[in-house]
């Protein structure tokens, strides 16, 4: 059975939120197991999906601190464990490590943080700061964000990986413009990560970063998997196509989802999800089939000339 994103919101809304939680996976005819993805520099394996928590930022006693509560708990009650903020999103460190303390689930998470700064003695600044407001005595991941001071940077996080501080260290950009600087880190640098913009409608990244990420082993955090929202707004009120039942996906968001998580890389999408029903929406993308390179294609070309 197909169920659009706004149906979810409708099941989670007009059946009670305590309901739809435990009912859903029965619902939507999946199993509670989630898809994991192997992290090829240690094998550790993860659940494929996570949370880019860009936009978890709120002050004293606003109305959306809830919201986020809810959202979080949900991830993590149906299995969520990888979260990605940083510094620079305001204060989402703060609102994320304050939840996590509320709801008991620091030491479940797999936490991924970044450093955005130049110089060395500030990127040391910013990384206590992140320990601070995250709580825990290690992350599993920093990342140099968007590419900044990273050989600076990445001197000090190997030290710190070597003390276990950190069990993963990486770079990020959501840009392509950074693509050139990319692709020279990648191959300069010992990494187990990167981050990069990656969608359906936004495959630039598959010419030659994601190759080379799988060349090198190293595991991929996608920002944007929705591309900014626009693969929304192309599809618009549009059924789901038959080959969705292929896959096993009952909504858009899953569709968009499975696309990057079967690239063949090891793809971790992380979209904003700020919402109780959209975490129910966007965490059932890990359970089930994904499309192989045949449907990928057919997947392309559909959403081709929506987006034109």
């Amino acid at each position: 059975m197909k169920i659009s994103r706004r149906k979810m919101i409708q099941i989670s809304a007009g059946t009670g939120f305590a309901l739809s939680l435990s009912s859903l996976p029965s619902v939507l005819g999946q199993t509670p197991e989630l898809n994991t993805t192997t992290i090829p520099s240690s094998g550790q394996q993860v659940p494929s999906i996570g949370i880019g928590a860009r936009n978890y930022r709120a002050q004293g006693n606003s109305a959306e601190l809830p919201v986020f509560t809810e959202t979080l708990q949900t991830f993590h009650s149906l299995g969520g464990r990888v979260i990605d903020t940083s510094p620079n999103y305001g204060n989402s460190e703060e609102v994320v490590g304050n939840i996590m303390r509320q709801l008991s689930i620091r030491d479940e998470m797999w936490v991924a943080t970044k450093v955005d700064r130049q110089g060395k003695a500030e990127g040391i600044e910013r990384m206590e700061r992140s320990f601070e407001l995250l709580g825990g005595d290690h992350f599993e991941l920093m990342q140099v964000h968007n590419l900044r001071g990273t050989s600076t940077q990445l001197e000090t996080m190997a030290a710190w990986k070597e003390q276990g501080r950190f069990r993963y260290i990486g770079v990020t950009t959501s840009s392509d413009r950074q693509y050139s600087n990319m692709e020279q880190v990648i191959q300069n640098n010992q990494l187990d990560f990167i981050q990069i913009d990656y969608s359906l409608g936004n495959r630039n990244a598959a010419d030659r970063i994601l190759p080379m990420a799988r060349d090198k082993g190293l595991a991929v955090l996608v920002n944007l998997p929705f591309g900014r929202g626009r693969l929304f707004q192309a599809v618009g009120d549009r059924p789901l196509p038959d080959w969705a039942n292929d896959i096993d996906a009952n909504s858009w968001a899953q569709v968009f989802l499975k696309y990057v998580m079967s690239n063949g890389a090891a793809t971790i999408p992380i979209p904003g999800t700020t919402k109780p029903h959209h975490a129910v929406d966007n965490i059932a993308s890990a359970r089930g089939r994904l499309p192989d390179e045949n449907l990928r294609r057919e997947m392309e070309a559909f959403i081709d000339p929506l987006l034109a």
